[in-house]
């Protein structure tokens, strides 16, 4: 696609207006970094045209405060405050989860991150916001904590204006079938190759 030319035109009976105004799923998916960042650069791009965002982070533990989340909810204050670019809501869904060892059993865990995607099916059905990013979100789906077919049938019936970003590994590939946008970040070098760690401004 240069130049953002599409390949062939859709005989869908939609007009070009009307096919920019579809709501997208995308999926960033892969085993290098940046799944999340180009997930909350799309979200940037959203706020900046007023759009209503809802962030909702399933892995990371709810003790962690990352560089994303100061930026968005500081952006959501500034919107209340003087009406510059969309309202933002930030949510750690149930007792998040990281990769060391934390309090609560997998059971608990699992019931906390339903809870999470039942909050989200709730909002959906609601129209609440324009974009969803469900951070990390294919975890709990691998894990067998969340029933992907149950993701796909609500992604898929959604109504009104709705787009929705899910970040993770191993995408699973009933959501791929119905993504929009689909992207793979494969690894060609990494500073942990290295041994150099993750550092300030760069991973949080």
């Amino acid at each position: 696609m240069p130049e953002g030319k599409i390949a062939v035109e859709p005989q869908d009976g939609l007009t070009t207006r009307q096919r920019r105004t579809q709501p997208l799923f995308i999926i960033n998916t892969g085993d290098n970094k940046g799944k999340s960042t180009a997930a909350f650069g799309t979200a940037l791009r959203a706020w900046n045209q007023g759009w209503d965002i809802g962030v909702f982070q399933f892995v990371k533990s709810a003790k962690w405060r990352i560089g994303e989340e100061d930026a968005f909810v500081t952006l959501g204050k500034l919107h209340e405050e003087t009406g510059a670019g969309g309202p933002v809501e930030w949510h750690k869904m149930g007792q998040g989860w990281s990769w060391s060892r934390k309090q609560g059993s997998d059971e608990d865990h699992a019931a906390d991150a339903l809870e999470g995607w039942r909050e989200i099916q709730r909002r959906i059905a609601d129209e609440r916001h324009e974009l969803y990013v469900l951070d990390e979100f294919t975890y709990p789906l691998k894990w067998g904590w969340i029933d992907v077919a149950e993701v796909v049938e609500t992604i898929t019936n959604r109504t009104g204006r709705q787009h929705i970003i899910i970040t993770g590994r191993d995408a699973p590939a009933e959501l791929v079938e119905i993504a929009d946008l689909v992207t793979e970040m494969r690894k060609i070098k990494h500073p942990m190759d290295a041994g150099r760690k993750g550092q300030r401004g760069i991973e949080w």
